[in-house]
């Protein structure tokens, strides 16, 4: 295979478009960088320039300071090189986004994260066709296949309410950045009591306030009185702070993770939860396939996650697959 007709390459630090000299979501410093969206594994410092959506520029300034920024709207074309580029909304948090690369005669897009449920915090996906689609493999399996998200609140709500029956407070476990705000979003006009955050929670919660999300009311944990009562009151906090001496506030507590990890019970098990919850930011295994069939690419490339199962499946039914390695991880 011709690497130098290749629009996506993989480098040292990350997946490279040599036609427009520049990385996607590069895992150390390059002169430009366009990125998919602002969770840590994607979005670092360091980088000579950013391109990225404009939903995701207050995001980025919130983890990463003040850089050389280059929003651009959804779908709006810009050059870099040699190549035509544009974003396209990806649905997995706020202002995350598809990578479209338009040059020698080809399209490709890589996807960045993505989810297909809807998601009152972020714009949806938008199936974008092409040559040849990066596709992120997070939950690629089978046994992976997400419950309606607004089922799974109710399961939250009726937690809390069995908490404050027994005098416990309800600490569930969101990533600080999409998971938290989605489900305060999902909380929101149920008549819930406003919802106590941990510090590293409510930073976001701020910038999806300040970028017009609507959520239910909150109050910061560290503005509660010592020795209040919480017993009854949800608490959302990052999975940092499980076993931390932070826990020690609350008189009594029940714990639970909201994450499609949740959805095999050996894993909250394993990290010693009382209640999971499946909500997950990324595609399930029907939506990957979905999505996929979709973008009528006739080649895949599987990232970040269960690329092995992804690319045999897709073999087996003679579509053309194969894998990068990335450093991609968990949300933090």
């Amino acid at each position: 295979m011709d690497d130098t007709r290749e629009l996506v390459v993989m480098r040292p630090e990350g997946l490279y478009c040599p036609a427009g000299d520049f990385h996607i979501d590069p895992w150390r410093p390059v002169p430009r960088a366009v990125i998919t969206h602002g969770h840590g594994d994607h979005a670092r410092g360091g980088m000579g320039r950013y391109d990225c959506l404009d939903s995701c520029l207050p995001v980025l300034r919130w983890r990463l300071g003040e850089q050389e920024y280059h929003p651009h709207a959804p779908g709006e074309a810009f050059t870099l090189g040699r190549a035509r580029v544009s974003l396209h909304p990806a649905g997995h948090v706020l202002g995350s986004a598809q990578v479209r690369i338009e040059a020698h005669g080809e399209v490709w897009v890589a996807s960045g994260d993505y989810k297909r449920q809807p998601d009152p915090t972020c714009d949806a996906f938008e199936p974008v066709p092409c040559d040849v689609f990066i596709t992120e493999a997070t939950f690629a399996l089978p046994v992976y296949r997400w419950p309606d998200t607004a089922a799974v609140v109710d399961e939250i709500v009726t937690w809390r309410h069995a908490c404050a029956e027994r005098g416990e407070t309800a600490v569930l476990y969101c990533y600080a950045l999409g998971k938290a705000q989605r489900v305060l979003a999902e909380l929101d006009g149920r008549g819930e009591p406003p919802v106590l955050l941990h510090g590293a929670v409510a930073a976001g919660v701020q910038v999806y306030r300040q970028a017009g999300i609507a959520m239910v009311d909150t109050e910061a944990v560290a503005e509660q009185p010592r020795g209040q009562d919480t017993a009854g009151r949800l608490v959302i906090a990052p999975p940092s702070a499980a076993g931390s001496a932070w826990l020690r506030r609350f008189r009594r507590a029940q714990q639970g993770f909201a994450s499609g990890w949740m959805r095999l019970r050996g894993n909250r098990r394993r990290r010693n939860y009382d209640r999971g919850f499946v909500i997950s930011d990324h595609a399930d295994w029907p939506a990957l396939l979905q999505t996929i069939h979709q973008t009528g690419a006739r080649r895949i490339i599987a990232t970040h996650g269960n690329t092995d199962a992804l690319v045999r499946h897709l073999r087996e039914h003679d579509v053309a697959a194969e894998s990068f390695t990335t450093a991609y991880g968990e949300e933090t």
